[in-house]
């Protein structure tokens, strides 16, 4: 298994970033979650980070050294994290339950598997074109697919970003799976939230992403997305894989990546988590967050037996 991978998230305009990512990887297998904490309800980004360290971490216990079904990991670990979520807020008394996207993929044995609820896309460009994209759970794509308007339209419609379908809701959510594609040499895989897709076009998507590899292309499309969004854009996060043949026996990965293994991204998350209250109240200390982190920490471990 053969791969260079980088991931990025930045805050864009919000005063919050309620956006995580985060992989996972054995000697056969590779995990890849992005998720978008909705910004409409309080602690989204508590919910994007179960999401992400739930999912990552039933991968590491499950994957030996694969996973034995990987659509129906993904979907049994989209159903705990829902249900992780719902026993957070309810052991924190929250009036609102966190809601959030999410997006994962499910590398191994050369063949790629999918999940996503929600808005948050995966992208498959080989040869140039994107031959493969998740459809968002949201009311304008299903305008589309009714053919009331044109996946143009859709693009600019300015209700692209309400969307039906979510971990967190009080309705189960409707789990999508994709995928079992066979991967190439040279293919490229991104997974974005929907302040990056949002703000650039497929055909740029395609342009940076088979021209650079991915440890400048995302870093580029970024740009250009955080500029479009101005002083109203959102969190725009991606990650991204450029996949190779093995040339020996021995797997190599190259990781290029501002946020390395998974305990560096689990740290990152949680620190990011406890950001809300650092700027709500000056008095909070660090045995403060420690706290908090330590609370979301049981969360995540109740659901990832």
């Amino acid at each position: 298994m053969k791969f260079t991978i980088f991931q990025e998230s930045r805050r864009g305009a919000r005063q919050y970033n309620q956006d995580r990512v985060g992989y996972s990887y054995s000697r056969d297998a590779l995990l890849l979650v992005a998720a978008d904490g909705m910004g409409g309800y309080l602690h989204g980004e508590v919910a994007a980070q179960i999401t992400v360290e739930l999912l990552c971490d039933l991968f590491q216990k499950k994957a030996r050294p694969t996973i034995a079904n990987p659509h129906q990991f993904l979907s049994d670990g989209f159903m705990k994290c829902h249900d992780a979520i719902f026993n957070y807020a309810t052991n924190h008394h929250l009036l609102e339950t966190p809601r959030t996207t999410c997006v994962a993929i499910i590398i191994q044995d050369g063949v790629a598997y999918w999940a996503h609820v929600g808005d948050s896309r995966l992208y498959l460009i080989r040869k140039s074109k994107v031959i493969a994209r998740t459809k968002d759970h949201s009311k304008v794509q299903q305008m589309v697919e009714a053919g009331k308007i044109s996946a143009q339209e859709a693009e600019r419609h300015p209700e692209k970003n309400k969307i039906y379908n979510c971990l967190g809701s009080i309705y189960p959510p409707e789990v999508e799976t994709g995928g079992k594609v066979p991967m190439q040499d040279g293919d490229c895989v991104m997974l974005c939230t929907d302040g990056l897709w949002g703000c650039v076009t497929n055909e740029e998507l395609e342009q940076f992403l088979t021209a650079y590899p991915v440890l400048y292309a995302i870093p580029q499309l970024l740009d250009r997305a955080e500029l479009r969004g101005g002083v109203h854009g959102d969190n725009l996060t991606a990650i991204g894989i450029n996949w190779h043949e093995d040339d020996d026996e021995l797997s190599t990965i190259a990781l290029s990546t501002r946020k390395l293994d998974i305990d560096q991204v689990t740290t990152r998350v949680d620190t990011l988590a406890a950001d809300r209250q650092l700027k709500e109240s000056k008095e909070v200390t660090e045995a403060d967050i420690e706290a908090a982190i330590n609370e979301i920490q049981r969360a995540i471990k109740k659901f990832s037996k």
